[in-house]
């Protein structure tokens, strides 16, 4: 299936490589895991992403944190960096200091994203008293105080809230027209869910660019457990593929290898030239499918 031409992320024809990425990691909790963070952070950087992503806890809980990898990701390796930001439990405000703070640390994009309920991503969203009722009314603020580059999300199968498609594309759209640059998807594992989502996305005449969000499976068990709880499917296909290697750690890293191949490539015989992968604070089959698509470290 061929992407339709409006829905097409646009090459970067100025320089040696076709491929546009990015990567996102999460704030780490430990001395342990901020050594594989950085570990895997400067393994990355030198594959010149258009941006790496910090994530933010539910409620802003790694505010400070998230802020902190950021800043340093940018002065350690060079490198644009995202800061996540949600508007969950807390006032305009508090959310407006957030992206002062921001400003005044020199980060200039941001993921902007409504955010879930404490309770889980099935759980109504309730908007604080004085807060950000939506992911839109999050980029209109974002707007008002500075000049940043703005990403927001996008869901492949619909939002778990959303009644119907009408409802999620439109809300997709108020995200966009609010001012944001682009849209990058929640993961999936079935190209259609993503193919369709640009179709239903052109039709109603959203020109920015969806990029998918690539999951690598690291551990099976664990993003099956992340994707029932985001609303994101696993196919059978793909669960019989991993069935009985949890065990089995060499041969499970072949087949997430193979399974992520297969997913990217697809996405490139369609026309994608843009990607977004979720890393999980791992580097290593990040970068064998950064060499699959030819782009290598400077």
């Amino acid at each position: 299936m061929n992407v339709p031409s409006d829905q097409r992320p646009s090459r970067n024809t100025g320089g040696r490589q076709p491929f546009e990425l990015s990567f996102e990691f999460f704030p780490p909790k430990t001395d342990v895991m901020e050594e594989r963070f950085w570990e895997s952070v400067h393994k990355l950087a030198p594959l010149n992403p258009r941006f790496v992503s910090v994530t933010y806890g539910a409620g802003g809980s790694t505010r400070e944190r998230t802020l902190r990898m950021v800043s340093q990701v940018k002065a350690e390796t060079g490198v644009d960096a995202a800061a996540h930001l949600t508007c969950v439990g807390a006032s305009k405000a508090d959310v407006d200091q957030v992206v002062h703070a921001y400003k005044t640390a020199g980060i200039t994009r941001i993921v902007a994203l409504r955010g879930d309920a404490p309770e889980g991503p099935g759980k109504p969203f309730v908007p604080h008293p004085e807060g950000y009722r939506s992911a839109a009314e999050l980029v209109a603020g974002i707007r008002r105080i500075g000049e940043f580059d703005i990403s927001v999300a996008a869901y492949p199968e619909k939002h778990p809230q959303s009644p119907d498609w009408d409802v999620e594309i439109d809300n997709l759209k108020r995200k966009l027209d609010a001012g944001a640059s682009r849209a990058i998807t929640q993961m999936f594992f079935d190209n259609q869910h993503y193919f369709e989502l640009l179709e239903r996305s052109a039709k109603t005449g959203i020109r920015a660019p969806i990029v998918p969000g690539i999951q690598p499976i690291h551990s099976f068990r664990q993003i099956s457990s992340f994707a029932a709880k985001c609303g994101a499917s696993i196919p059978d296909w793909l669960a019989e593929r991993f069935d009985g290697l949890d065990d089995d750690p060499e041969t499970h890293a072949l087949v997430a290898s193979a399974v992520a191949a297969e997913q990217v490539l697809e996405l490139v015989d369609a026309g994608i030239t843009q990607f977004h992968f979720l890393t999980l604070n791992r580097s290593n089959l990040v970068l064998a499918l950064a060499r699959l698509l030819g782009v290598r470290p400077d």
